[in-house]
């Protein structure tokens, strides 16, 4: 194959809300407190009987759905996350078991907040390579598991849901769907965002995090965008890891994407994780924001100070 494309995408999040008034009276912390430092107003939050692989197969099977596919048109499962508990079977696993995909080559994907992009660009690769035809490319997490709900700098930031995407190959002739990856992490900083310990438990250097997002991300961004051969400007949206607010909005103003809708999922969510990205995507395309063919700066950063980017075209 000549490259691959984003098919159809879909989304999905646990039913209950939790607002920062909810939160409010479990730490001590106030709605304004939450707002003005991150953004947030409300996340979704799975229960006890909602594992990750079940979050992930909703996604997944509304993906399918819109592409008009399958199970057994998938022969590649890619689970972004880093809230599975179980080591094995793995995430990818379980959602074909769910989804009754047959025989499908089925692997996770770790690298936290930038798990997607990462995933997104080894499908990618894959479908090249001509290893696999079609794929599910997942990210899901449920990061209210892994979270200290004692502790109020990082309880507040964090949501459960999944976002899913059918990738296939294209045609021969047809300009490819998902441009050149641009990846890498800063190995030394992995200290700066941490899922550690027995149980394991999210906590994060917000400070560090905050400095280093906002001043080494801009031009790797711009660079994904070189490497995808478009101007910034000609960007219809941009879809970076809904992390934070303050992160968020100046990061796509120093890209200068001037033009573009910038996904702000992250007052609704709070932060995936691995999900923010397809989950903002699919919420855009849904809202009418962004329109098939539209050109979408796709940007994952965070967790093990790793980044990954690539353009897109939306399906």
């Amino acid at each position: 194959m000549n490259g691959s494309r984003i098919a159809a995408i879909g989304h999905y999040q646990p039913a209950r809300v939790l607002t920062n008034e909810d939160l409010a009276g479990m730490v001590d912390t106030s709605d304004e407190w939450i707002r003005s430092r991150v953004g947030i107003r409300t996340r979704h939050i799975a229960g006890a009987d909602e594992p990750v692989d079940e979050l992930a197969a909703h996604a997944a099977a509304k993906a399918l759905a819109a592409a008009g596919l399958a199970p057994d048109d998938i022969d590649l499962v890619l689970v972004a996350t880093s809230t599975a508990i179980d080591r094995s079977p793995n995430t990818a696993a379980r959602v074909a078991a769910r989804l009754g995909i047959p025989r499908p080559a089925a692997m996770d994907v770790n690298v936290v907040c930038a798990g997607f992009t990462h995933a997104l660009a080894t499908a990618d690769h894959t479908i090249r390579a001509g290893a696999a035809t079609r794929a599910l490319v997942i990210g899901a997490d449920k990061m209210s598991e892994v979270a200290d709900w004692s502790d109020r700098s990082t309880c507040v930031l964090v949501g459960d849901g999944a976002g899913a995407a059918v990738v296939e190959g294209c045609e021969p002739g047809r300009e490819p769907g998902i441009g050149p990856v641009l990846w890498g992490s800063v190995p030394e900083m992995g200290h700066a965002v941490r899922i550690e310990g027995t149980p394991p438990r999210f906590a994060q250097e917000g400070q560090s995090v905050y400095r280093w997002a906002t001043t080494q991300l801009p031009p790797l961004a711009r660079s994904a965008c070189e490497k995808a051969g478009i101007a910034p400007a000609d960007l219809a949206a941009v879809v970076l890891h809904q992390a934070n607010l303050r992160i968020i909005e100046p990061l796509a103003q120093k890209i200068g994407a001037v033009n573009a809708v910038i996904a702000r999922d992250v007052t609704e969510s709070g932060n995936t994780s691995a999900a923010s990205i397809p989950l903002a995507l699919s919420k855009l395309l849904e809202q009418g924001a962004v329109r098939g063919g539209d050109p979408v700066l796709l940007f994952g950063f965070g967790g093990n100070l790793s980044y990954a980017g690539q353009v897109v075209r939306c399906p």
